[in-house]
């Protein structure tokens, strides 16, 4: 497997990010259309729009938390040579993890099960920087 496949899983997630953000805005204008925006507060509150636009940007929130230390670890261990077979799964599956957390964010919002979700992400980041550490000590 080629180093720079590796990205592969990096672009996806940065393309859940911006699905994320057409899936806002076509909610954003939904909601306008109904009438469901308080339109004195929408500027600066996040209040003045409806549930089902606040998970979706909640979400857009949480794709820069966690996933940054992705990009970090990625660009990481890219920089020192140090892809295999296992670094190519672990991304995958942790991108994978963040794809069913967003749908559940923007769906359901079962907070239980995506606490379960985002804990087996971060799960499979603490795998991926363990490694990092191996690597960059070795």
């Amino acid at each position: 497997m080629e180093n720079h496949t590796i990205f592969l899983p990096v672009v996806f997630q940065i393309l859940l990010t911006l699905w994320l953000y057409i899936y806002l805005s076509i909610a954003k204008s939904r909601a306008a259309k109904l009438g469901q925006v308080d339109e004195t507060r929408r500027a600066l509150h996040d209040d003045a729009w409806p549930d089902n636009v606040l998970q979706i940007n909640n979400c857009i929130r949480n794709q820069f938390e966690v996933p940054v230390l992705f990009y970090v670890l990625i660009l990481t261990l890219w920089s020192l040579n140090a892809i295999n077979t296992a670094v190519h799964i672990l991304a995958w599956v942790f991108v994978l993890s963040r794809a069913f957390h967003a749908v559940i964010h923007t769906g359901s919002n079962h907070v239980p099960q995506r606490r379960k979700v985002f804990s087996f992400g971060c799960l499979i980041l603490i795998v991926i920087a363990l490694f990092s550490v191996v690597t960059i000590l070795l």
